[in-house]
């Protein structure tokens, strides 16, 4: 598990189903975030990489992700912030545990390629679609999570007209 210092706020750049490709606008959307991450399906390695010029990033190994440097992936993440626990994953039909007893407060995934945001038993549920191949006539999209304490905004930024990069 990952601790992060800062007691305040604390943005978050949520992104997932990358495939590969990085639309210089997640990178606009990302500035000023503490944090990213990625919910899998990376793609390739550079993405991971673009991402880490913005901020630390964490990330999680998808069902596309193959080779030596996703075999270094963990297929879930613990992230602890300031008092809000994260867990991630990609596909939210893998998740074994019971978040809430688990003391997770917000879950993480992608796979679906759709953005949601659902909160069940006081657990948010994000997923931040897909940055450049989304579906079910959904925009292309990343989030931004915001946590100050307990206190929890989710927001989805569309990346319309995004150009694959």
């Amino acid at each position: 598990m990952t601790s992060e210092p800062p007691r305040g706020l604390v943005r978050i750049g949520v992104i997932s189903d990358t495939h590969g490709y990085l639309d210089a606008r997640v990178i606009d959307a990302f500035i000023g975030t503490d944090l990213i991450i990625h919910a899998g399906d990376i793609g390739k390695p550079k993405i991971l990489d673009a991402l880490a010029t913005v901020a630390p990033v964490r990330a999680v190994r998808g069902n596309t992700d193959r080779g030596p440097w996703a075999d270094e992936l963990p297929s879930t993440a613990l992230v602890a912030l300031n008092s809000v626990t994260l867990y991630i994953l990609h596909d939210i039909q893998l998740l074994d545990l019971e978040p809430q007893a688990a003391g997770i407060r917000v879950v993480i995934s992608g796979h679906t390629h759709r953005a949601s945001l659902e909160e069940k038993n006081n657990v948010v549920f994000l997923n931040p679609g897909s940055a450049v191949e989304p579906r079910h006539s959904s925009p292309p999209t990343v989030a931004i999570l915001t946590a100050r304490g307990e206190t929890l905004d989710a927001r989805f930024i569309e990346l319309l007209d995004s150009k694959k990069g």
